[in-house]
């Protein structure tokens, strides 16, 4: 049986995770994509959970820590839409975003990725995580569609 990622922990610096920044990242990624902010004490400390979904089954932990990620090139975390039509709507809201708060770094590209009968439509956007997000939606030519597909009900 295939497996799926259910969460990852993002660390920053000792009290990088103030107040002001809990605020600001629930802000963001609140307007994005929908997810909400939740506070959650473990290992000794005050952490914020971004949770994807209702059940919190798909999150990201913030975490402070005395070590933390540093993720200064590509690296990112992939964001898939079910459309390119969702992927330019959500580019337009970060950049409606960035007009308030310069934080909010956007890459753009010139031209959508094609790989043989598959096109990837994509940007990628950071606002104060150490890691960013590409955002893309994925169209396959008729008949090189895959033959499953994670679905949600």
């Amino acid at each position: 049986m295939p497996r799926r990622f259910n969460h990852m922990e993002l660390t920053f610096p000792r009290g990088a995770l103030d107040d002001s920044a809990r605020r600001d990242i629930a802000a963001f990624y609140g307007e994005m994509f929908g997810w909400a902010a939740v506070p959650v004490e473990l290992f000794g400390q005050q952490n914020l959970l971004l949770a994807a979904d209702d059940g919190a089954q798909h999150f990201i932990l913030l975490a402070e820590a005395d070590e933390p990620m540093r993720a200064p090139g590509y690296d990112h975390l992939g964001i898939l839409c079910d459309t390119r039509e969702e992927v330019d709507e959500l580019l337009e809201r970060a950049k409606r975003y960035r007009d308030k708060d310069d934080r909010v770094q956007i890459l753009e590209f010139d031209q959508d990725l094609v790989q043989g009968p598959v096109t990837v439509h994509a940007f990628y956007v950071r606002y104060l995580l150490p890691i960013q997000f590409d955002v893309q939606s994925i169209e396959y030519a008729p008949g090189s569609e895959p033959e499953r597909r994670w679905t949600f009900a």
